[in-house]
């Protein structure tokens, strides 16, 4: 296999991940200096904080948005719902090998928010906390995409993310926490959230054959515009060959 150049939809990706990081690091650091320095709430306290949480709602909001179109710039995974994405390969067997999966996703993805939101009720978590929750799950989406997806391995075990039977979840999954903040913005983003998720399920119902790499030529590897299977393949022959060097360093030591 040889080395492939990382695409457009890959910059992307990388570039929102830097984004996403900065924004948790910012409401971090600016949650505990609060907390250390005069307990005040980030979210309650300065008008600058809060003109940061619009924009901050304004970004997503607009990511969102644009999830409702066709891009050039999002994965194969989230634009098999649009027909003018859909290829027909002439076969008619729709296979959704991930389909199975999806109930299991979603239990464990509320049980484990359920147990935030508790810990919320009993103000052990404040909305701080919730917030900051819902950022480090944006991060979390990210890595999911480029390095590595616990949904697939563990519960879905589908091919890549472009034969993902829940990549429009992402959104609605990142905004769970928000639930639980009495928020205007939190509110608002989970509301269109789930609009975007309903309107995945209900093109999935109706045209399950999009989903499927079977029917659909648009999610075979040689349209792929992603490519970021290679991408990962390369990551963890690189981990690979680091864990190789620090294996032969410790022997080197112990001669």
């Amino acid at each position: 296999m040889g080395k492939a150049k990382i695409t457009k939809v890959g910059i992307y990706h990388y570039v929102r991940l830097v984004i996403r990081s900065g924004i948790f690091l910012v409401l971090l650091y600016q949650y505990i200096s609060h907390k250390i320095m005069d307990g005040v709430d980030i979210f309650k306290s300065n008008v600058i904080e809060e003109i940061a949480v619009i924009v901050i709602f304004v970004m997503f909001i607009i990511e969102m948005t644009l999830r409702f179109f066709p891009s050039a710039l999002e994965s194969p995974g989230c634009q098999k719902q649009f027909k003018r994405n859909y290829v027909k390969t002439g076969k008619t067997n729709i296979i959704i090998e991930d389909n199975h999966g999806i109930v299991l996703v979603a239990l464990v993805w509320i049980g484990l928010n359920c147990v935030f939101g508790l810990l919320h009720r009993y103000q052990i978590f404040d909305d701080g906390i919730m917030i900051l929750i819902a950022a480090f799950y944006s991060i979390c989406d990210l890595i999911c995409i480029l390095f590595f997806c616990p949904f697939q391995t563990w519960f879905l075990h589908n091919k890549c993310c472009a034969t993902c039977r829940i990549y429009n979840w992402d959104y609605a999954m990142m905004f769970t926490p928000l639930f639980f903040v009495n928020r205007w913005y939190g509110w608002v983003l989970l509301g269109m959230a789930f609009i975007l998720t309903l309107r995945w399920e209900l093109t999935f119902y109706h045209y399950p054959e999009r989903f499927s790499e079977e029917t659909n030529g648009y999610l075979g590897c040689a349209n792929c515009k992603e490519k970021l299977c290679i991408h990962k393949k390369q990551l963890k022959t690189l981990r690979k060959k680091l864990a190789d060097i620090k294996q032969k360093r410790v022997k080197d030591l112990e001669l």
